[in-house]
């Protein structure tokens, strides 16, 4: 991520220009404009992703791999899809999977390296992860036999403690469960410093990048991470989950199939008829990310879009952050601006529930979040009760202007 904030935006990424894409913007409640901080639970689509999932239905629907054309030309988005969401990744086609969603395919996953260990064998997770990348390695706990180790968060900082980490590490260890991003607190860790003790131990690094790969490129080499999943509806597209596997390891994988089924990667681990609208909305949603930014390749148009983008979330951030923390009686969680981080901010109002916050925020055309977002165990340990924490989310359609009024709304509960 930039150190500093030095660079301005390309004409093709300005706000204005990105909503124009998104059709939800023009939604008004009470005669205001609804503005969504909802991202980090889902994003808004633009036209062109649902134009992609339309078209396909209307035109090119079938199952794959027989010999007439709509079928060959579902072959044919299929590979074009994988093709996009390795551009996204910074991998190969043939170790880009689809599936319901991130939760659903970590599952299968599991299930798939768990069949190789026992009782002896260690899992490591993390106390700042979702439970989506918890709860599989869980099971294997429970079916298998195998011992799971868990690496503290450390309130204060909104960070990982990372000398438990090294010590967590032995030569039992078989996987690393870490997450790019927190999903509730926007702590970026450090992925690549993980990955690299994991494999030193003789593991491998499994990543949750659904919060990661919405604000950050994810370059799978770069990080050196075995597995990574993410879900395409946190990057503006539908609900589609996506999973690099390094080639090598998914064609070892002892992976739950039909005996019928392909053994070639990556289809050896996508089991049944496959959401194919889903995944052509997939692609059409990498497709618009590199449309915002100039590049001789869709690798490096999606560079400069992230880079962009990046700059914008961050003076919200900060204008977020700021504003909210002038606020008597907001309190904000996690890392302060200018650390490694998404721009999501969460935050809790004295004396008030984040239910009873965010229903009076949406009536003001103030969409945001609340709960605990499955990172139950990171609202556990931040100790703000049953209600749990607020969050709004800084997506590429956000504005200043949006989070001024946001920042205005949370200000009325202390009139």
């Amino acid at each position: 991520m930039p150190e500093t904030l030095t660079i301005a935006p390309p004409p093709q990424a300005t706000a204005d220009r990105i909503r124009r894409h998104f059709p939800a913007l023009e939604r008004t409640l009470q005669g205001r404009p609804v503005a969504y901080f909802d991202g980090p639970g889902g994003t808004q689509v633009p036209r062109e992703v649902v134009q992609a999932m339309t078209d396909y239905l209307y035109h090119h629907n079938a199952n794959t791999h027989w010999h007439y054309p709509s079928s060959e030309e579902t072959d044919a988005m299929m590979a074009g899809a994988r093709a996009a969401l390795a551009d996204l990744l910074g991998a190969t086609p043939d170790e880009i999977a689809f599936g319901a969603n991130m939760t659903t395919l970590t599952f299968h996953l599991a299930r798939a390296l768990g069949r190789g260990w026992g009782p002896g064998d260690e899992i490591v997770v993390t106390e700042l992860d979702h439970h989506a990348n918890v709860a599989p390695w869980q099971a294997l706990q429970r079916e298998r036999g195998v011992t799971l180790r868990t690496v503290p968060l450390i309130p204060d900082t909104g960070g990982l403690d990372w000398n438990m980490l090294e010590q967590a590490l032995t030569p039992r260890t078989r996987l690393l469960a870490i997450g790019a991003a927190s999903n509730a607190l926007g702590t970026i860790s450090d992925v690549a410093r993980a990955a690299e003790l994991v494999h030193a131990a003789g593991g491998l690094c499994f990543v949750d990048a659904v919060h990661y790969a919405p604000h950050t490129l994810v370059d799978v080499r770069r990080l050196g991470c075995d597995f990574l999943a993410c879900s395409a509806y946190k990057f503006y597209g539908p609900h589609v989950g996506v999973l690099y596997g390094r080639a090598d390891l998914v064609r070892g994988l002892d992976v739950p199939k039909l005996t019928p089924a392909p053994e070639s990667a990556p289809e050896r681990l996508e089991t049944g008829t496959l959401n194919h609208e889903g995944i052509a909305g997939a692609a059409a949603a990498v497709d618009f990310l590199a449309s915002l930014a100039p590049g001789a390749t869709r690798r490096e148009r999606l560079a400069a879009t992230y880079e962009a983008l990046h700059v914008r979330g961050q003076l919200l951030l900060e204008r977020l952050w700021q504003g909210l923390a002038a606020v008597p009686g907001v309190r904000l969680y996690g890392p302060e601006p200018g650390s490694p981080r998404t721009p999501t901010v969460a935050f809790t109002v004295d004396g008030q529930s984040s239910e009873d916050v965010a229903r009076a925020l949406g009536r003001e055309g103030l969409f945001v979040s609340n709960g605990d977002f499955y990172a139950t165990t990171v609202v556990s340990r931040l100790g703000v009760g049953e209600g749990g924490l607020l969050r709004a989310g800084c997506a590429c359609y956000k504005t200043e202007e949006e989070v001024d009024r946001l920042i205005a709304g949370v200000a009325r509960f202390n009139r």
